[in-house]
């Protein structure tokens, strides 16, 4: 760097953030004094902001940390408790491998069941209030006495499985397949089903469940000729359903089988 001006006080170099080091002096042909200063970096500053934010960083992973400690914590303070505030269940078992396995009298409530494989597993006396069960396989799976009351079951694999005397008040059916499944004394009130299925399941319902004392058949509607012969509202077929299913009162056709008018 050269200094055109100079004058005594100049020749010194400025130290606040920078150093200067003299690395040659001439005289210039016209006669003015010249230094050349090789300037260097004050590295003193920066070595102490980067000491800081060393500081900072050790601070913020020591916290995440506690953070995580404690939230791991809270989630297993959770799991004993079966969940929140204790109304419902921490359980998770989306996908899981459960195939026989036993879990008697439990509180599964608002647990999380969807896509598990539940073959042949023993689920008698347990409760499944608000649970989502969508698309888990529960071939011969034993919900003996069970309460599937607000439950998500559409599009289940049910064949066999044993529902006696299990309540499953609203519970939602749809797509789901209880090909052969035991139903005597469950209570299907208020139950979404397809109307296919609940055809099948009336040929051989019967008994009366123990808790709410409301009969199986009629909890499906079976031999109601006044309950609409499409099921439940949220049956597709409700929205348009063919004519010829329909007698003048809109409700059964004995030719078509579609409800028993005795």
């Amino acid at each position: 760097m050269a200094l055109n001006s100079l004058t005594p006080l100049s020749t010194g170099c400025l130290h606040a953030s920078k150093t200067c080091n003299v690395h040659q002096s001439y005289f210039h042909p016209k006669g003015a004094f010249k230094v050349v200063c090789e300037m260097k970096r004050n590295t003193e500053p920066r070595r102490k902001w980067g000491k800081l934010v060393s500081a900072t960083l050790a601070a913020a992973v020591i916290a995440f940390s506690s953070d995580m400690s404690a939230l791991a914590d809270l989630n297993k303070f959770e799991a004993e408790m079966r969940g929140e505030f204790g109304i419902g269940s921490a359980a998770q078992y989306g996908s899981a491998d459960l195939r026989k396995a036993v879990h008697v009298n439990e509180n599964f409530r608002r647990a999380n069941f969807t896509a598990a494989d539940m073959r042949e597993s023993d689920f008698s006396g347990s409760t499944f209030n608000g649970a989502y069960l969508e698309k888990a396989v529960a071939y011969k799976a034993n919900f003996t006495g069970a309460d599937l009351s607000d439950t998500l079951m559409d599009r289940m694999v049910l064949n066999e499985a044993n529902f006696t005397n299990a309540i499953l008040l609203r519970t939602v059916l749809t797509r789901s397949d209880l090909g052969g499944a035991i139903i005597e004394g469950a209570d299907f009130s208020d139950a979404v089903l397809d109307l296919p299925q609940k055809q099948a399941l009336c040929k051989y319902a019967s008994g009366t469940n123990p808790v709410t004392g409301v009969s199986t058949r009629l909890s499906l509607g079976c031999g109601n000729k006044r309950r609409n012969a499409y099921g439940s509202p949220s049956s597709p077929l409700l929205s348009a359903p063919p004519q010829k299913l329909l007698d003048r009162d809109g409700f059964c056709d004995e030719a078509t089988g579609l409800c028993d008018a005795k």
